[in-house]
């Protein structure tokens, strides 16, 4: 057991002091987004907005994250990452105290947008800036360590809020949502001055190529896109199958949730640096996640036992393990030719936009198909992520070939 827990440390060894100040600010940052899992709440019940105005509200916040995503990447690439960064961050801290303060419908619709414009900036800085942070062998397990951060964060701040709720009512988890970015704000300064912070991979090129411009990423973009399609109804559809269907409660649909983030923390980093030693590309490993995600979904529709949804669940767990990191790894490794924050944007931008039409569509198929139908969809739309992402995978193989 011992030596089991020292290799599991082994696997967080190498990685820059920077990194982990990274992910200590995320963490400090995402435990404060507690807003969001209960914006829904919030509106209904203290708002009295109607469900259809709370759709439009869900609207406007990802139409705010694709633009604050394309914007953070402009200005990473004019006036660098650790503006983007702490500017974003501090902004979005004073937005969030001051979104309780918003009441009527138009007014809230605005204030979300607004709030998710300046907020996704963050993303695309932060993506380049743990490239800058880590060398090229740490990368993949770099980002890795803050998808671990990201989850904890997110474990973390929904209990945190339902407790701040308890006690301070709804106004005080927007107060706790701005002071957390403004002290992940005040850590940053202190902690990752430019200055100080040593930089291990400086990329510059001298005639940088638009990410809009590269056939082969745009493909990629494309299969992500599908991919957070696919994946994202674990957070709208999945529960309400889990509910209706398996009649599944409250805590027991809580508990089958957070097997996820268990799994993730005790499992991704050591499964991320075993797959780093094989001889696969990043797309082969992303194509394999894809995959995974695809037939948990073909799972549901196997049998009507209800431990089918412990396996599924472990399915589309590793899928989104080996994924992620390599998907994110792969567009570090293509934002080498251009401008890295362009490209780092079109990444986080596809599943903005897979959060937009994701849980509507999904929706929208079980109301008028039921969920049998609706799982050999969105498996479907897995399988042809799948497919983009075999043609992206043989067409770089071919590349590589001519150019030797």
């Amino acid at each position: 057991m011992k030596t089991l827990f020292q290799n599991y440390l082994n696997t967080f060894k190498g990685l820059s002091q920077e990194v982990w100040w990274l992910a200590l600010i995320t963490l400090i940052n995402r435990s404060g987004t507690m807003v969001i899992p209960f914006l829904s709440l919030y509106l209904t019940e203290d708002l009295k907005f109607s469900l259809s105005h709370v759709g439009t509200v869900m609207v406007c916040f990802g139409l705010g994250s694709v633009i604050g995503s394309w914007l953070g990447g402009k200005l990473t690439d004019t006036i660098g990452y650790y503006k983007v960064m702490l500017r974003s961050l501090l902004c979005t801290g004073f937005l969030f105290i001051v979104l309780q303060f918003l009441k009527s419908f138009y007014s809230f619709c605005f204030g979300i947008f607004i709030v998710m414009v300046v907020a996704d900036m963050f993303r695309p800085a932060m993506f380049v800036a743990l490239s800058a942070y880590s060398s090229e062998k740490n990368k993949t397990r770099s980002i890795t360590l803050i998808r671990l951060s990201i989850n904890l964060g997110f474990s973390a701040g929904p209990a945190l809020g339902g407790l701040i709720i308890t006690f301070l009512s709804y106004k005080g988890l927007f107060w706790v949502d701005g002071i957390t970015c403004i002290l992940a704000t005040v850590l940053m300064l202190l902690v990752l001055n430019p200055k100080k912070a040593k930089t291990i991979d400086s990329t510059t090129v001298a005639q940088p190529q638009s990410a809009y411009k590269d056939y082969l990423f745009l493909v990629f973009v494309c299969a992500m896109f599908l991919f957070g399609f696919v994946f994202l109804q674990f957070l709208s559809t999945i529960p309400l199958f889990y509910s209706t269907i398996h009649k599944l409660i409250e805590l027991e649909i809580g508990l089958l949730i957070g097997l996820n983030g268990l799994l993730i923390f005790t499992l991704e980093m050591p499964l991320i640096s075993w797959l780093e030693q094989k001889q696969h590309t990043k797309i082969r490993l992303v194509l394999l996640g894809a995959a995974l995600t695809a037939i948990s979904y073909l799972l549901f529709n196997s049998t009507n036992w209800s431990g089918i949804l412990l396996i599924n669940m472990v399915f589309i767990t590793v899928g989104e393990m080996i994924a992620f990191p390599f998907s994110n790894a792969f567009a570090y490794e293509r934002a080498k030719k251009g401008n890295q924050g362009e490209y780092m944007a079109l990444y986080a931008i596809a599943f903005s936009l897979s959060h937009i039409f994701c849980h509507k569509a999904g929706m929208q198929m079980i109301a008028n198909l039921g969920f049998h139908i609706t799982w050999y969809i969105i498996a479907l739309i897995g399988l042809i992520c799948v497919f983009l992402l075999l043609y992206l995978d043989l067409t770089l193989k071919s590349k590589r070939k001519n150019y030797l």
